[in-house]
């Protein structure tokens, strides 16, 4: 297992040489100055620098054992006048020594703590936002995801590819929010369209689904939240999402709730023409509403790029916003495999938020197989039914 790092790169076997290089000085000094017992005490230090540079006990213990041998050495070269100041740093060195080895016995139970919770919500994550299937048919799936959180693989973003009776259907969402109600959030709707999406014959009734789910989520954390004491948010709560069906034939259908418009990849590359969407889901009625579904058409070749916010709103430290027109157009003219667009995308807003996203990013794309025909005017890609 290798080393735990820490900041600039060092690891903790790196650290480590502290004490034993401030052991060394402080016994070299003792050494120099006449009676040395006034920088004994330093000799203390010793193992809680050890401690807390994260060694564990067998190290603090080392680094103690060599301070008081630095004591000794003093000592036995007559450096030190007298026992009153050599029992007094003995006594020091122990007291911190012992305190140092109940740290690091502490902190490697909280340690391991912390790792078994990690494998925990590891698993967790893997089955709420597991990989995504690598082909559906005669579609090659490809999705990438960052999350604003350290230590997360997901957040309020969701996505999800899967083939149905009725063809490739996908959803990307992004639910209000961060943290745990996010999350949970999220995960009631992925459930519900892995039901709902090899069920219902049409797009709207995956919709209509899905807006159940939210809202008997949201009543249910009201309940939780109301047993607990606590005053409730939920009312507040709502999702953007987009559902697309690709046929056969590469048909394509598109619901859109609030969210950004998906991309076409390939000789027309821009933003998918489509009518007005809806609102947010959580912020409409759906079964009192005609569901709007766009109509259009994946070219063989051709693929289809769908994002949560995260990615076009995330800015530099200029405060300049992620260019992801540009950034596709310049993927489409090095003539960019669209099986590598969603990790070079997502590698670009990286780099672009300086290392770290302050937004979940997600990103699915979807290629139809097949070679591209010649470009079409963009303006007669979709219409709204």
């Amino acid at each position: 297992m290798s080393q735990k790092r820490t900041s600039r790169g060092l690891t903790r076997a790196h650290w480590a040489l502290l004490p034993a290089g401030w052991t060394a000085a402080m016994g070299l000094l003792a050494w120099q100055v006449p009676d040395g017992s006034d920088v004994l005490p330093a000799l203390a230090a010793a193992p809680a620098l050890t401690a807390a540079v994260g060694a564990r006990r067998l190290a603090v213990l080392g680094s103690g054992g060599l301070a008081l041998a630095a004591m000794g050495a003093d000592i036995a070269t007559d450096q030190v006048n007298g026992p009153g100041p050599a029992a007094g740093t003995a006594g020091a060195v122990l007291t911190v020594l012992a305190a140092g080895m109940w740290t690091a016995g502490r902190r490697s139970a909280l340690g391991a703590e912390l790792d078994r919770a990690r494998e925990i919500a590891a698993a967790a994550q893997q089955v709420l936002l597991p990989a995504l299937p690598r082909r559906l048919g005669d579609v090659t799936v490809t999705g990438e995801y960052v999350s604003a959180s350290l230590d997360a693989r997901i957040g309020g973003d969701f996505y999800e590819a899967v083939a149905t009776p009725f063809g490739v259907r996908a959803l990307i969402g992004d639910a209000r929010g961060h943290g745990l109600p996010a999350i949970g959030l999220a995960a009631a709707l992925l459930g519900c369209f892995r039901e709902a999406a090899h069920q219902e014959p049409e797009p709207a009734g995956v919709v209509r689904r899905l807006d159940g789910a939210l809202r008997r989520h949201l009543l249910e954390r009201v309940a939780a939240e109301a047993v607990r004491g606590e005053v409730s948010d939920a009312a507040e709560e709502f999702a953007t999402l987009q559902l697309v069906q690709i046929d056969d034939d590469g048909t394509l259908l598109v619901v859109n709730c609030g969210h950004p418009a998906p991309y076409v990849l390939g000789p027309r590359t821009g933003p998918l023409p489509m009518g007005d969407p809806l609102p947010p889901l959580g912020l409409f009625d759906a079964p009192r509403i005609q569901v709007p579904v766009s109509t259009g058409r994946l070219e063989p070749g051709e693929g289809l790029l769908l994002h949560t916010d995260g990615v076009t709103d995330t800015r530099d430290a200029a405060g300049r916003y992620f260019p992801l027109p540009d950034t596709l157009n310049a993927m489409a003219a090095r003539r960019v495999r669209g099986t590598e667009v969603a990790e070079l995308l997502r590698d670009a807003v990286v780099r672009h938020a300086g290392g770290r996203c302050a937004d979940d990013v997600a990103v699915l794309v979807l290629l139809r197989d097949g070679s591209p025909r010649p470009a079409v005017p963009r303006g007669t890609a979709l219409s709204a039914s």
